[in-house]
């Protein structure tokens, strides 16, 4: 598999903990609380189910927040108790390969990505699910600054230039995240013939 969310790859490699299903009806709930109350409202709330968790979680993350309340709520116990984080037993081995490339690279990587969308067409694909931007699969970097040019809250220009270091930041975040796992091991996107091998080398004693 390839990927960059870290959180789906460790779902992957290590299972996830048994949490509850997403209720529809207390989910709308904790939506209004922020529409109405802001992120500090949620924030509250969770400090008062979870104090531990609380202490740990990003609190500028509405959604996680959203999510440990909710938890809390349909199980009557904290969240930080659920959430065991210990790896499960997988019926399949694991080699893990990162790659890395010079930061400057990256950033060059990342304007071009962002200029290319946007000749293919990404701002009348976004113009076109303007109307479904309340829906979290579209509260991701790109989108939300481009429903803000919408909105007249930006213009296109600073639109483009947020995505761009939004995106950088994102990319920065994510080398943090993975970093912390000792189990990648890390190559330049050229070396082709040094990936192979060491595949080679690692499958060999699976």
């Amino acid at each position: 598999m390839a990927g960059g969310s870290g959180l789906y790859i460790d779902a992957v490699c290590k299972g996830i903990d048994e949490l509850p299903d997403p209720d529809p009806v207390l989910r709308e709930e904790l939506e209004n609380m922020l529409q109405s109350g802001g992120i500090e409202a949620l924030q509250q709330k969770l400090r008062s189910l979870d104090p531990v968790f609380y202490r740990s979680v990003d609190l500028n993350n509405a959604k996680r927040l959203q999510r440990a309340i909710e938890v809390c709520l349909q199980t009557g116990k904290p969240y930080s108790e659920l959430r065991l984080d210990k790896p499960k037993a997988r019926p399949f081995r694991i080699v893990k390969i990162g790659l890395e490339v010079p930061r400057e690279e990256l950033n060059n990587r990342i304007n071009h990505r962002t200029d290319e969308m946007l000749k293919k067409g990404w701002l009348e694909e976004a113009g076109a699910v303007f109307p479904l931007r309340h829906l979290n699969a579209l509260n991701t970097v790109g989108y939300k600054e481009l429903f803000a040019y919408f909105e007249g809250r930006l213009s296109l220009d600073e639109a483009v230039e947020k995505i761009r270091t939004n995106t950088r930041r994102y990319a920065k975040r994510q080398m943090t995240w993975f970093r912390k796992d000792s189990e990648i091991r890390w190559f330049a996107p050229g070396k082709k013939q040094e990936i192979i091998a060491y595949l080679e080398k690692k499958l060999a004693e699976i």
